[in-house]
């Protein structure tokens, strides 16, 4: 059931992801207290379990995939979120159908990637938080510019885009998040030898 509901992710990413969420939300937990949170491209609700123990909490859980509502709220019952405080919202993240600084927070974990548009995407992300509201994200982003990774990436990324969802693999997504006009951003790095091509990977915080 757990496969099921929640299919396993590579390790790697799990222990990456687990850390990335430690050391952001103690951070944001300092600023105060997330009453609403969006999730861009929830998926089947992976990053659930993180939320679930959070009191006076409203999660939405976005993705243009409509049929994965139902796996995502299998994994919030899972992660012992009830769906009273659970919202599938099929959408994409160009288009957020959610009002004017309306969340606390937004969550995105590998979706830009995948977006038509990551500026339009980030103006969206920018225009639901409330001020001083916050970003978490963890993207994977192009490799340096005259490494063999790069040269791989760059070679793969139209295959990639057609087998995995629309994922590029040369996206420098960090510098879009840098410039889309948060008043700030604390941006870190890091570089996973088993990540295979989806490497490396920015993360952190914006905030509105």
């Amino acid at each position: 059931m757990l496969n099921k509901v929640h299919p396993p992710r590579p390790d790697w990413y799990e222990e990456f992801y687990a850390s990335v969420m430690n050391k952001t939300m103690k951070s944001y937990e300092a600023e105060g207290k997330a009453e609403k949170v969006l999730e861009i491209g929830i998926g089947t609700g992976p990053n659930l379990n993180y939320y679930a123990n959070v009191t006076d909490i409203q999660v939405f859980g976005m993705d243009p995939n409509k049929k994965m509502e139902k796996y995502a709220q299998a994994a919030a019952v899972a992660a012992g979120l009830p769906l009273t405080k659970f919202k599938f919202v099929q959408a994409v993240g160009e288009a957020i159908p959610l009002g004017d600084a309306s969340v606390d927070a937004v969550v995105g974990t590998l979706v830009l990637c995948s977006v038509k548009d990551v500026d339009m995407t980030l103006q969206e992300v920018k225009r639901v938080l409330k001020p001083g509201g916050i970003y978490l994200f963890v993207e994977h982003v192009a490799a340096k510019d005259g490494t063999s990774l790069k040269f791989w990436q760059s070679v793969l990324d139209p295959l990639q885009q057609i087998v995995a969802d629309g994922c590029h693999l040369t996206r420098e997504t960090g510098k879009n998040i840098s410039e889309a006009g948060f008043s700030g951003v604390d941006l870190s790095m890091a570089f996973l030898s088993n990540a295979s091509l989806i490497s490396p990977h920015v993360y952190g915080m914006a905030c509105k």
